[in-house]
Formats: C-alpha cells, sequence, structure tokens
C-alpha cells in the first residue's frame, strides 16, 4: 500500500511538471488534460480545480469553467474564483450577472477594477466607468498603462456621443492609433466634424507606422485594422453631404468582410441610409448584415435602436406593411415614450391613404405623451392642411407649447389665417405673441419687429383703430420715426381729430423736406427728357388743327364677324365635343366603307366599267341583302369588346409578358414584290 502511495505521488508531481511546463507555453489544452489526471488521483483539490477552471478559460470554454466553479463552490470557496467567475459571466454577455459578482467581494484587486470597468461600460454607465479607469491610471504602475488610457478615452468618446456630454480634458497623449481614433469619435460627439476627420487621418497614419514595423503583417492585415477607422471617416462624409465619397467608402469597407460584427452592421445600416427609398434591392442585401449573431452584444442600445427603426422604414419602403407594423409595434413597446416608431406607423397609413386612422394615431400618442408631443403635433397639422382643413391645423399649431410663440410659428398662423380670411385669429396671434415678449423680452428688436408687424398687418386690412396702440409704442421707441408718426396720424383721424392734429404738429416743415430741389433742373434731367420726348411723339408730330379745318376722326376698325358653317342651326345646341379630334369622339364608329370608285383597266380585259355595274348583283332589286349592310339598324351578333391593358407592377425592369385579355400588336402584310407573301 505504502508503494502504491509513492508511485502515485511520483506520478502526481510529474504531471504537476507537465502542467507547469505547458502553461508556461500556453499549451492549455495538455494542460487541461495533466489536470484531469491529477483530479482523477486526487479528488476536490483546490489547486487543481483551479488549475482547470484556468485552463478552460484559457481554451474559452467558459460555460464548461462555470459549471466546474458551480460543482466545487463549496471547496473553492467565494473569494478564491470570482474574477474567474466574473470573467466567464462577461464573456457569456451575462452583464448584470458579472456585475453581481464583482460587487459581492468586500476589497478588489487591480485585474478585478479593470473588469468591472469593462462590465460597467457595456452597461452604459459612463461616468462610473470613467471613475474606476481614472483610479486605475492614477493608483498603478505597470505594463498596462497605455490600454487603460485607451480605454478612458474610449469612455469619454461614448459621453460625447451617446449623452451629449462635455467632460473635462484628461490629458491623455494622442501617441497611438487607438488614442488618436478615441480623440475622433469625441470631436464627432461634439460636432467638429473638420477636426474629426483631420484626427482620423493622423490615426490612419499612425496605424501604417506601427504595422510597417511587423514583417509578418501583410497589406490585407492592415486594411482590415483600418476599417474601422475608414468606416468613421465615411460617416464623417455623410454628415457632411458628401454622399458618394461615403458611399465609396463603405462599400470598401463591405468588401473587406472583416469579422468586427458590429462594424458590418453600422456601415450596412449607414448604407441604407443612403440609399433611402432608391436602390432598395442592395438595402435588403444590406440588411442581412444587421442581422448577423452577436450585434446586439458589439453596439451602444441607440445604434441597435437606429438600426431598427430604418428596418421598419426599409419595410415600407419596400410595401410590406405587415412586417412594417411589426417592426414598429415591437420598438413601440421597447420605446413607449419615442415619437419616431409613432411616425412610422403614420407614414405606412398615409401611403395607404388611411389619413383619419394617422390622425387618431397621433392624437392618441400626444395624449399619452405630452412631454414628447411636439413633434407628432407638427405632423397632425401638416396631414390637416393636406386635407385641406386649414383652421384645424392651426388649432393644433397654437397647442404647441415650446413652438407657441417663435417668429416662424406666427409667421406660419398669421398666413394661414389670412388665407382663411380670418383677420380676427390672426390679430389674436399677434396679440399673445406682444404679451408673451412683453414680460419676457421688453424692448427687445423681435419684441419690437413683432409690434411693427402688427401694426402693418392691421393697417393692410383696415383695422386702423386697432393699430394705433402698436403705432404708438413704436412711435415712442423712436420718436424721429416720421414714417410711424404719419402712420399714427392717419389712424387717430379716423377716431380723435384732435389727437391727430395735436400730433400733426410733430410732422416737420415743409421747408425742411424741400431738400432745396431745382426744379428746372429736374425737368431737364435724363430721366425727364425721356417722357417730354415720348409726350412730344404724339402731340409735336401731330399739332392740333384750328377748329373749323375740318379734323378728319381715325376710323375704328371693325371685328369681322367669324364664319358660319353652311348647315349651322342656331336653334340646336353645339356638339360639347367639337374641339376632339373625330377619332376621339364617343360617337365615333370608324370610317363607313364606301362604294367602289369606277376606275378604268382594274375589270376584266375588254370589259366596260357600265357592264361591271350591271352584272353587280347586289345592285338588283330582286336579290335582298344577306347581311346588315353599314349603317343599317340592324345589330351585329357579336360585338367586339375592350381589351384589358396590363397593369406593370412597380419598379419592374423587364417589360410584362402579354397576359389573357392584354393588347397584342396584328403582324401586318408583306408589301407587294416581297419574296414571301402572305
Amino acid at each position: 500500500m505504502q508503494r502504491n502511495m509513492s508511485s502515485g505521488g511520483g506520478s502526481v508531481a510529474s504531471l504537476w511538471t507537465e502542467v507547469n511546463r505547458c502553461g508556461q507555453n500556453g499549451d492549455f489544452t495538455r494542460a487541461l488534460k495533466a489536470v484531469n489526471k491529477i483530479l482523477h488521483e486526487v479528488k476536490e483539490d483546490v489547486t487543481a480545480l483551479h488549475c482547470k477552471i484556468v485552463c478552460l478559460v484559457q481554451n474559452c470554454s467558459f460555460k464548461e469553467a462555470l459549471n466546474v466553479m458551480n460543482t466545487y463552490s463549496k471547496v473553492l470557496g467565494s473569494e478564491l474564483i470570482v474574477f474567474e467567475k466574473a470573467y466567464c459571466e462577461y464573456r457569456l454577455n451575462r452583464v448584470e450577472s458579472a456585475l453581481k459578482t464583482i460587487e459581492s467581494v468586500s476589497e478588489q484587486t487591480d485585474k478585478l477594477k479593470e473588469l468591472y470597468g469593462q462590465v460597467l461600460y457595456r452597461m452604459e454607465r459612463y461616468d462610473e466607468c470613467k471613475a474606476v479607469y481614472t483610479d486605475l491610471i492614477r493608483n498603478s504602475q505597470d505594463e498596462y498603462e497605455e490600454e487603460r488610457k485607451t480605454n478612458l478615452s474610449a469612455v469619454v468618446a461614448a459621453m460625447s456621443t451617446w449623452e451629449k456630454a462635455s467632460p473635462d480634458d484628461l490629458g491623455l497623449s494622442e501617441t497611438t492609433y487607438e488614442l488618436s481614433y478615441n480623440a475622433a469619435c469625441t470631436l464627432i460627439g461634439r460636432g467638429q466634424l473638420t477636426e474629426a476627420l483631420n484626427k482620423l487621418q493622423e490615426a490612419e497614419e499612425l496605424c501604417r507606422v506601427f504595422f510597417s514595423e511587423d514583417s509578418d503583417i501583410t497589406e490585407e492585415d492592415v486594411e482590415s485594422e483600418l476599417a474601422v477607422i475608414h468606416s468613421q471617416m465615411a460617416y464623417i462624409m455623410q454628415l457632411q453631404g458628401r454622399t458618394e465619397e461615403a458611399l465609396q467608402l463603405y462599400n470598401q469597407v463591405i468588401k473587406l468582410k472583416p469579422s468586427d460584427v458590429g462594424l458590418l452592421a453600422v456601415t450596412a445600416n449607414n448604407i441604407i441610409t443612403i440609399n433611402k427609398d432608391q436602390n432598395v434591392f442592395d438595402s435588403k442585401k444590406k440588411v442581412k448584415l444587421t442581422n448577423a449573431d452577436g450585434v446586439e452584444y458589439k453596439l451602444a442600445k441607440k445604434q441597435l435602436q437606429a438600426i431598427e427603426f430604418n428596418k421598419a422604414l426599409l419595410a415600407m419602403y419596400t410595401n410590406q406593411a405587415d412586417q412594417c407594423r411589426k417592426l414598429t409595434s415591437g420598438l413601440q413597446s421597447q420605446n413607449p415614450g419615442h415619437p419616431r416608431p409613432v411616425l412610422i406607423q403614420v407614414a405606412q397609413l398615409c401611403r395607404e391613404k388611411q389619413h383619419s386612422k394617422a390622425i387618431e394615431l397621433l392624437q392618441r400618442f400626444s395624449d399619452q405623451h405630452p412631454d414628447s408631443a411636439s413633434g407628432i403635433k407638427l405632423t397632425m397639422a401638416q396631414l390637416y392642411l393636406t386635407q385641406g382643413h386649414v383652421t384645424k391645423a392651426c388649432d393644433i399649431l397654437r397647442s404647441i407649447e415650446d413652438f407657441k410663440h417663435k417668429q416662424g410659428m406666427i409667421s406660419a398662423l398669421v398666413s394661414m389665417y389670412s388665407h382663411e380670411e380670418d383677420i380676427d385669429s390672426a390679430i389674436d396671434v399677434f396679440s399673445q405673441a406682444i404679451q408673451y415678449y412683453q414680460s419676457e423680452q421688453p424692448g427687445s428688436s423681435v419684441h419690437l419687429a413683432l409690434v411693427r408687424e402688427a401694426a402693418d398687418f392691421k393697417l393692410k386690412y383696415g383695422r386702423k383703430k386697432e393699430a394705433i396702440s402698436d403705432l404708438e409704442q413704436l412711435w415712442k421707441q423712436n420718436t424721429n420715426d416720421i414714417h410711424t408718426l404719419a402712420q399714427l396720424i392717419s389712424a387717430y383721424s379716423l377716431v380723435d381729430q384732435d389727437k391727430a392734429k395735436s400730433l400733426s404738429k410733430h410732422l416737420p416743415s415743409p421747408e425742411s423736406m424741400s431738400f432745396n430741389v431745382d426744379v428746372d433742373e429736374l425737368e431737364n434731367s435724363h430721366g425727364a427728357n425721356y417722357v417730354r420726348k415720348k409726350a412730344a411723339k404724339v402731340t409735336g408730330e401731330n399739332p392740333p388743327k384750328e377748329q373749323g379745318q375740318g379734323d378728319v376722326k381715325k376710323k375704328k376698325k371693325k371685328k369681322k364677324k367669324g364664319k358660319l358653317p353652311k348647315n349651322y342651326d342656331p336653334t340646336a345646341n353645339p356638339d360639347p365635343e367639337r374641339w376632339l379630334p373625330m377619332r376621339e369622339r364617343t360617337y365615333y364608329r370608324g370610317r363607313k366603307k364606301g362604294k367602289k370608285k369606277e376606275q378604268v383597266g382594274k375589270g376584266t380585259q375588254g370589259a366596260t366599267s357600265g357592264a361591271a355595274s350591271d352584272l353587280d348583283a347586289s345592285k338588283t332589286a330582286s336579290s335582298p341583302p344577306t347581311s346588315p349592310r353599314p349603317g343599317s339598324a340592324q345589330a351585329s351578333a357579336s360585338t367586339s369588346a375592350p381589351a384589358a391593358s396590363n397593369v406593370v407592377p412597380p419598379r419592374q425592369q423587364k417589360p410584362a409578358t402579354a397576359g389573357p385579355g392584354a393588347r397584342k400588336k396584328a403582324p401586318q402584310k408583306k408589301k407587294k414584290g416581297s419574296k414571301s407573301g402572305w
């Protein structure tokens, strides 16, 4: 028994040596085999179980590693394997479980803090993530400092892009292409597109220099690494309106077939947004790339949301109404307060000419979500306008508190009310706007501009009495404004003539308004000479004759009466279709076949035309016609129905073949002298 134990102990020691050697060489598959042999000899060995978990993690067997940890949880304990357990849960996309596992530990090591930062970034808790990485960079000094700075710059870029936050400058040096790329993303979030494009070009140069030092890296590997930079460049070009350049760069990225499914999904989605309702067949191909496995774990929530919105729009553009409704209802359940799914549903209903249902849907959403109802109400107003309900559209627009006192909204409301000749409502819009700016921004340029527009509007529609208060307010602001004073005097002349007289004293005297004009010089000016010359042409060349010389009056030309047709009947009603060509009139029945004209030389040799008519049996009284003649009262046995025309399906490239009821072109007879006759 002792010999067996000594031999077993020797074999276990050799197995541990094998495990150590394979671990240093990175051969974790052979190390796992050796560990399993050790566990076969010494069951529930804590060190061996821990080594087995590490080997499984290194081989990406995360589920099996979790099973081992759960099976031997009592033997291993929670503190020993907390990092491995949290890492396996993170790699299996169980982010919430990984967070609970990390937070269950009282004291976190540096590697656990690194994992904690990754988990917080995946959960889009960027403020906490930034704090974790800042603490790590401040309190640790090892070879991983550059990676931590890269992760911190990624957090700052995400905050700038998705949360529109402007974090403080952390002073991160852009020595690597990853840091330059993240700095460019931060600039994009701030709207500094030109600077971001320059930063991406710097990142591309740094990437090429970095990989040029490695001889084992091929040009294809470099292009694959640059794909994310090129895709971001194309995005900036698309935002700048350079869609052709952006589309070309996007397609180059797609052709490279990068391994990052998130990059492929974003690139394909952006191509779909450029295509819009055109080139839908290409968009259908690209949308498949957004459905790849694992995309949901690679992108932010807003990116996934944008992709789903575009899928719904593509379904609408391709006339897949049921698919569009299915996608929009799913989006609405995920984002109940977001207006975009509702707007897509409304667009689909409008394509189906169901405007009343669309308005009901918009009204229901605005009642349920008043905070985000501004855009919805604008859409409702647009739908009412398309149906000709201008007053209803105005009522909807006036109910939008966010835009109620905007200058553009006031202008639109006044224009629509003027179109409907509802001057009182238009004046009421002006009055409410002036009261708002009187209390919020008294004396501002916007306030005075509204008062001026209100006064001019009232004067235009003859409401001089109502314009007095506005004109007085304008004149008090600028007493040197003679134009406003004249308008005010004109308005007071209808109400209070004494007041008008007192105000007229403020008008300048005629002497001060003469401007020292020389009348003779003005008459002899170039413009006056032209007018005189024109007048002399009428009076100078033909001087008026004295009375008694017999002025000859010019005879006025009489208009000739139009010629009437010979068979014109003044009592009969004219033909309403007389302006149409004969072939397009409803009563046109085709040309009647007339009698054959007698032609010399067309009969048999030696026969005369008179003999031919005598031999015609149809002209004799004894032979009644066997078939109704053209124009007779007898109806024909069969009538020809009009042929139905094929409806070509939309966007069909090839011409549709002629089916039942389609018009076919009849074969034409060949001319005389052709080689093959009928």
